[in-house]
């Protein structure tokens, strides 16, 4: 099956990026959202990238109006009765999730494959709200998506062959680098950076050493583009805990426990970039 029009469900930073690498790629993309107003605050971020691109020589005028010209918004989830691929990229909430999964289902066409951008909960659990498990698989992007050339294809006890093979098909066409894992939390990148993440946190309660030393020993001493401290606050201190805590209730193991000031500091609103306040203070 060729994919020529894709879905995204969600405007957010997640699925704006989405939405752009697709259009990019040459894909006729429809993006939804819950308002006019999201929707519009999603297309402005892809317009200001795709600005960006022309500004310093990576694209030319034609192709930011070609890119942008594949894109179209709607608030109507019926307008995806038309795509052959529909990635969610909602909100961490797995009751929403079964929801569009389960409204997807029933708009889309038979063939239509439907993925999940999720960093940690249960695709299999999404998929049952569906008619068509076989059809259902992740597709996790990593943050930024224009930048980050990874794409981890996870694929369920439910996936066929032939919606794997479609799906590493379709990312190779993004220009990314496959990995595929199985579903379990975490998949490969998060359960192996949160615990990473966690122990940054932890260093710094415990008085091991100042947050710019942290990260100063990671970026300089591991050659690592960002320390730990400065990551978190990049992706979101809520998405740490968010995803620490799916780890920790289905592995048990402490590494996965979220440290007492990772907590405090979310129930705080020191979410990181997104609130101008994380480990450190930014302006928004």
């Amino acid at each position: 099956m060729g994919i020529k029009q894709v879905g995204v469900v969600g405007c957010g930073q997640m699925g704006a990026g989405i939405t752009q690498v697709c259009a990019q790629a040459g894909y006729q993309v429809l993006v939804s959202e819950i308002s006019d107003e999201l929707l519009n605050k999603g297309l402005a971020s892809i317009d200001s990238r795709l600005n960006r691109g022309v500004e310093k020589g990576r694209l030319s005028p034609q192709d930011k109006e070609s890119i942008r010209n594949r894109i179209k918004g709607t608030t109507d989830t019926t307008d995806f009765a038309a795509c052959d691929l529909v990635i969610e990229a909602a909100i961490e909430n797995m009751d929403l999730k079964k929801k569009i999964f389960a409204e997807l289902d029933k708009i889309c066409p038979k063939h239509a494959i439907l993925a999940t951008n999720t960093s940690c909960l249960s695709i299999i659990g999404m998929a049952m709200a569906t008619s068509r498990p076989d059809k259902v698989l992740g597709l996790h992007f990593m943050n930024p998506v224009p930048v980050m050339k990874l794409l981890e294809i996870v694929k369920t006890i439910a996936t066929s062959g032939e919606t794997l093979e479609i799906g590493q098909t379709f990312g190779k066409s993004l220009g990314k680098t496959i990995v595929i894992a199985q579903d379990t939390p975490g998949f490969i990148v998060n359960r192996l950076l949160i615990p990473y993440l966690l122990n940054a946190v932890r260093m710094l309660d415990a008085g091991v050493a100042t947050k710019e030393d942290i990260d100063a020993g990671i970026n300089l001493g591991l050659n690592h583009p960002m320390g730990p401290l400065t990551l978190a606050d990049l992706i979101g201190n809520d998405t740490v805990l968010f995803i620490a805590n799916a780890l920790y209730d289905e592995f048990k193991e402490p590494q996965y426990a979220p440290p007492s000031l990772l907590r405090r500091m979310v129930t705080a609103g020191w979410l990181g970039r997104k609130t101008g306040k994380g480990f450190y203070e930014y302006n928004k």
